[in-house]
């Protein structure tokens, strides 16, 4: 079984230890870098499908290892860090990142979050094709036809609603934040009307959750962004 390279960057060798073993049982083939230089040699070398990055690394920040990645690459990044606060969620993902998760984390959320990026990898390999109908077990949106039924009956949601639903389902499973969400939908304009996008939030989930104070689907992530279940 392959499933593709994932390379490790990260200097803490108990965690790579910890992390190697998972991978492979998955059908991953593993590189481990201990220094962001290095890691961006093996990259640059080896093409990998997905890079898993901690933050603090001895001799690079993450974030510019991250900058650096994207001057040339589309891989696929996870940060793994143990620093929890939201502006270092923010700036990671504002650099570039696609998801990232806080240390000590779960192997088989991590799993479900590398299942979730090389899927969305692939879609824009493929030249960012997606499939035109995305559904759940409580809703399902034709995109082609900009059809919303919940439960099976259709409901109406107007210009806004349906532009940042449909945002959201094009970055299905990954985090996004509250800037990339209002700069990309509603324009550069608008990167600082974060109750504005709240209020969207809010009447989406009134009418696509089945309890909207506790979402199922539209998944607030404190302080940073919103992420919609994938799966």
């Amino acid at each position: 079984m392959d499933n593709g390279t994932i390379l490790i960057i990260e200097d803490e060798l108990p965690i790579r230890r910890f992390l190697k073993p998972s991978l492979q049982s998955q059908g991953f083939k593993v590189l481990e870098a201990a220094k962001g230089e290095e890691g961006l040699a093996l990259a640059s070398s080896h093409n990998p499908d997905l890079i898993l990055l901690d933050l603090g690394l001895p001799d690079l920040d993450g974030l510019e290892v991250v900058k650096r990645l994207r001057e040339w690459a589309t891989t696929p990044i996870i940060i793994i860090t143990a620093r929890g606060k939201e502006q270092d969620k923010i700036s990671g993902l504002d650099a570039g990142a696609d998801d990232y998760l806080t240390k000590p984390f779960d192997v088989g959320e991590l799993m479900a979050r590398i299942r979730v990026a090389l899927r969305h990898s692939q879609r824009v390999k493929r030249g960012g094709k997606q499939d035109p109908v995305f559904e759940t077990p409580d809703f399902k949106v034709d995109l082609s036809a900009r059809v919303v039924t919940v439960r099976g009956k259709e409901v109406h949601l107007t210009p806004n609603e349906y532009d940042l639903l449909a945002f959201l389902i094009r970055h299905a499973g990954k985090v996004v934040t509250q800037k990339q969400i209002l700069q990309e939908v509603w324009g550069p304009a608008s990167g600082d009307q974060v109750q504005y996008l709240r209020i969207y939030v809010y009447q989406l989930r009134q009418k696509l959750e089945e309890n909207p104070d506790r979402p199922k689907y539209i998944l607030t992530e404190s302080g940073v962004g919103y992420r919609l279940k994938a799966e």
